[in-house]
Parts: structure tokens; sequence; C-alpha cells
């Protein structure tokens, strides 16, 4: 059995994304693969908002290991989508966001995902330990 929708006060910050037509599949509704380009939009846009991340000039940068995504209800074009982003682990070299995505005003998410960023070094690829600062900040968004 799964778990409930999640709501609002589950997540800690939000970031605005305005839906596109060419989002919706020929069912109307919001394509699945977009939903993660949202999740993947809302980490990295905390990250380079926090100076966290130059993924041209920074030593240690984070991959996607893992991600995935629950959905309760349909999303479409034209839609305001709130995606709220929490943390729901930090490793030593990784660590697990969870995102919610909220259409328009509501209160109750209509999908809910995860993804894992594995902290590496950028040449070799080889996991390092997450950089100070950045542990400092994530460990911000942890709660909710």
């Amino acid at each position: 059995m799964r778990a409930p929708p999640g709501r609002r006060g589950d997540y800690l910050h939000f970031e605005k994304h305005t839906t596109r037509r060419a989002d919706n599949d020929v069912y109307g509704h919001l394509n699945n693969v977009v939903h993660c380009l949202l999740f993947d939009s809302t980490v990295n846009k905390w990250l380079i908002d926090g100076g966290l991340l130059d993924p041209h000039r920074d030593e240690t940068i984070a991959l996607v290991a893992e991600t995935g995504c629950c959905y309760h209800n349909e999303m479409h074009y034209p839609q305001v989508i709130s995606a709220g982003l929490r943390l729901e682990r930090l490793g030593t070299a990784s660590v697990r966001y969870g995102i919610g995505l909220f259409p328009d005003d509501a209160e109750q998410v209509a999908a809910e995902g995860f993804f894992v960023h594995v902290y590496v070094d950028a040449a070799t690829h080889a996991p390092r330990p997450i950089p100070a600062a950045s542990r400092a900040a994530l460990s911000r968004l942890i709660g909710g």
C-alpha cells in the first residue's frame, strides 16, 4: 500500500515552473518525462542559487544515481507548478532529495518523487565526500 499524497507543509523550499504546450502527451496530461525534468530543474536551481554548483568549474560534482516518481493526480498545460523540495537523507557522499509537484495553488501533491545525487570527482567520477559548504546548506533542507 502506498503512502498518501504529501502536502505543502511537508516541503521546505519551493520553485515555480510554468508548463509548456509541448509538455502534454497524447492523453492531454503532463508527460511522465516532464516530471523528471521538473525534479532535476528544482534541485539544480537550488544548488546553483546557493552557490553550491558550478558544473563547469567545480572539482566535485553531483551526479544522479537514482530517481523515481509516484503519480497521484494529473497535471497539464497550462498550469503553474510549485515544486517543493526537502532532503530525505544526507550521507557521506550522497543525498536523497524529495520533490513534490503542486499544480496551481493545490495543497496536495499531484506527483512526488526523489532524486539521489552521488558526489564524485569531476575528472575521474570516483566518489568523494560532500563538500563542507554543501553539507551545511543541505542540512537546512532536512525536516518537513
